[in-house]
């Protein structure tokens, strides 16, 4: 029985060989990456969902990170771009700091960038709620490494000493640097996939300034009253989603209950000083908020809101914008909202 088949399966090749050569081919070309990343109307996320805090309190209405479905750029997805007049290529150079990053190094600037949105969002809905907030400690994250710059070090490397010097601000490291020499060697001690490494780094002269070469982010460890508990998943990154996380944990501390029962989508970045900044890709944020039946947009003052309210008086959207320029400002437009 066994036999009969494998004669079938091997009389089949034989016949039919060059046509599943053809297929072979055709899909590996088909799928073969192209340097472009094409960007299609996204959807929401609701933020209530990724947020636990001990004795919250509970909303009628919701709020939703807006995010954008990015396809890998392939023939297929490329060529469709030019077709589909919502979807948009995009080079990959455009997501890269330096032409030497690799993907790898993009995701991890991501994801630091994730967890540094998250911090300002905890900060500043604790410190307005008037609940207790301190800093536990700090670690010094790379996010950028300059081509110019003599070092080893990569994204997403953490600093733990320069020249035996326990690393404990950012002030400690650019002063390290600054009484340096152009062409000294900083010895570094650093955290890489959770283990200790010794890497160096030289002083160098980049556009007329004495610098490392690197830019570090400072990421902190809190402690709360009441507990918080984030659990965003794996393919979630970004900072884009700073504003919208912020309003949400504030929301779950106070008892006045902002969304007024509307699903609430935004999108923005947010600093420790409250400021909202733009992102990319807001048009296919708002389409993806149109798509979901959202009655609020929230979306970062300047270029970010005319370009909402253009595409939403081309194509008449039922949704109502929201200019965010703090995060203060936009609770008290939450606040008299009817």
């Amino acid at each position: 029985m066994i036999s009969k088949i494998y004669d079938k399966f091997i009389n089949f090749i034989k016949e039919n060989y060059k046509q599943l050569i053809f297929l072979i081919v055709f899909l590996i070309v088909m799928s073969f990456p192209l340097d472009y990343s094409v960007m299609v109307s996204g959807g929401t996320i609701n933020v209530n969902d990724r947020v636990s805090i001990k004795g919250e309190y509970e909303s009628d209405g919701s709020y939703n990170l807006a995010y954008v479905t990015e396809l890998k750029g392939t023939i297929p997805t490329v060529l469709l771009s030019y077709i589909i007049p919502d979807w948009k290529k995009i080079p990959l150079e455009e997501y890269k700091a330096s032409s030497n990053e690799s993907q790898d190094d993009i995701t991890k600037r991501a994801k630091i960038y994730l967890k540094y949105s998250e911090q300002a969002a905890i900060k500043l809905a604790y410190l307005k709620a008037s609940k207790e907030f301190k800093i536990k400690n700090s670690e010094f994250n790379i996010v950028y490494v300059d081509e110019k710059a003599e070092t080893t070090l990569k994204i997403g490397d953490i600093i733990l000493k320069a020249n035996d010097i326990t690393i404990t601000s950012l002030e400690q490291y650019r002063n390290i640097v600054e009484k340096s020499d152009i062409g000294d060697t900083i010895n570094l001690k650093i955290l890489r996939d959770e283990k200790e490494q010794d890497v160096s780094i030289k002083v160098k002269n980049i556009d007329n300034k004495k610098v490392s070469g690197i830019s570090i982010l400072e990421l902190y460890d809190y402690e709360t009253s009441p507990e918080i508990e984030l659990s965003f998943k794996n393919n979630e990154s970004g900072s884009s989603g700073g504003l919208m996380l912020a309003l949400s944990i504030y929301d779950k501390l106070i008892s006045e209950d902002l969304t007024n029962g509307l699903k609430i989508v935004g999108t923005g970045t947010i600093d420790f000083d409250g400021n909202v900044g733009e992102i990319d890709g807001v048009e296919y944020k708002l389409m993806g908020a149109v798509k979901q039946k959202a009655d609020l947009f929230i979306v970062p003052t300047g270029e970010n809101y005319e370009t909402c309210l253009k595409l939403k008086e081309e194509r008449g959207y039922n949704i109502e914008l929201i200019e965010a320029k703090t995060f203060d400002e936009t609770i008290e437009i939450l606040k008299n909202y009817k």
